[in-house]
């Protein structure tokens, strides 16, 4: 009999983690764009090329905090502060580090029990 070390809640664990550290890479991104656009003066082609990819990660990471929120069963304080976490630069990356810190992202961490076969 085979056993699936790969809960829902550790999918959405992984899911989170990845879009979190996605979001504050494209923050880069964004950032290193408006920098040879408004002091390097070199163009807006930065901007133009990770704007858009910013703003879709943005998006994605909002909807999967919310996902997360609800099948972890987040309180509003914890919603929050996720939701928010994705204005300034890096700080999706600080809340998922605190939120596994803290148990909020709902995975169990004893180690799952193996069946035994007869």
């Amino acid at each position: 009999m085979t056993t699936s070390t790969s809960s829902p809640r550790a999918r959405h664990r992984t899911v989170f983690r990845i879009v979190a550290f996605a979001e504050a890479l494209s923050w880069l991104g964004l950032l290193i764009g408006m920098y040879f656009k408004w002091i390097a003066q070199a163009g807006e082609g930065g901007v133009k090329v990770f704007g858009p990819i910013h703003g879709t990660i943005f998006v994605a990471y909002v909807l999967v905090s919310l996902w997360v929120a609800r099948s972890a069963r987040w309180d509003v304080r914890t919603t929050a502060l996720a939701l928010l976490s994705s204005i300034p630069p890096f700080c999706t990356v600080i809340f998922e580090r605190w939120a596994e810190r803290t148990g909020r992202l709902g995975v169990d961490r004893t180690p799952a029990l193996m069946s035994e076969s007869a």
